[in-house]
């Protein structure tokens, strides 16, 4: 094995779990899942079928990752937040076919924070930031910060996570991070 996996933890047969992953206590991956190198699965994670998680994503305790949600690299999601994957839930008439699902989208380098819920069928874009308790139902642009319920923008933040503050257009991190912002959308123009 390539991976740590603690000795509760159920890895189905048939998962793809890349080198330098964990897996922590009482986590269970199911047998379609594919997981990225250098990940951490805390405790009482759930990987449904179909998943697919990127490289170097961490995955806080007391989180279920259903089908049709699909996170890139260095993707963050806090502890128990919640993924769901079909809008209109039924007990008496089942909706849990492949085809039932919602694809969510989790872009490269976004965090999601503890407790938030996204809605299914959203994208959150690369590098945006979800706060605590929010509640996601529609798409989230790139460096976005989102927070309350229903969640809104309340700002911007840098690749590194930090809040930007915009003169007129551009923003410079204390990273040294600089980005544009062009009609509401934000753009980063210069690496570190």
């Amino acid at each position: 094995m390539t991976y740590y996996a603690h000795p509760t933890a159920v890895i189905d047969p048939g998962a793809e779990i890349g080198t330098d992953s964990k897996i922590w206590h009482f986590s269970h991956v199911s047998p379609t899942a594919v997981i990225g190198e250098r990940c951490s699965l805390g405790q009482n994670v759930y990987i449904g079928n179909h998943v697919n998680i990127g490289h170097g994503v961490k995955i806080q305790n007391n989180v279920s990752v259903y089908e049709g949600v699909y996170l890139e690299d260095n993707v963050f999601c806090g502890p128990s937040m919640v993924f769901t994957n079909v809008l209109t839930p039924r007990s008496a008439f089942p909706r849990n076919t492949s085809e039932d699902y919602r694809r969510t989208v989790v872009k490269k380098g976004a965090s999601i924070g503890a407790n938030a819920t996204i809605v299914c069928g959203v994208t959150i874009g690369e590098s945006a930031l979800v706060a605590a308790g929010a509640v996601v139902h529609r798409d989230v642009p790139p460096y976005a910060l989102y927070a309350g319920v229903p969640a809104k923008r309340i700002g911007w933040v840098c690749e590194c996570g930090l809040t930007l503050e915009f003169g007129s257009t551009l923003a410079v991190c204390s990273c040294s991070r600089e980005y544009k912002l062009d009609q509401d959308k934000v753009h980063k123009m210069r690496e570190v």
